[in-house]
């Protein structure tokens, strides 16, 4: 698993997740829709950590370099 994301990419997504967070915390929306943005949240946060995104290797794209 090489990395294929910069470290802007990187950031916007740990922004973004911590984004969703705080709408769902703020209660500004709920349910099944809050839950999907928690995970889409913690998916954003895994792949910012690793620096590595599973739909960016089949369409070739690397925003590392």
């Amino acid at each position: 698993m090489k990395q294929n994301m910069g470290v802007l990419d990187r950031i916007i997504r740990v922004l973004i997740s911590l984004g969703f967070v705080a709408i769902y915390y703020l209660e500004l929306v709920t349910g099944p829709i809050g839950i999907i943005l928690l995970v889409v949240a913690g998916v954003f946060t895994l792949t910012s950590i690793l620096g590595f995104c599973p739909i960016y290797a089949p369409v070739g794209l690397n925003t590392k370099d």
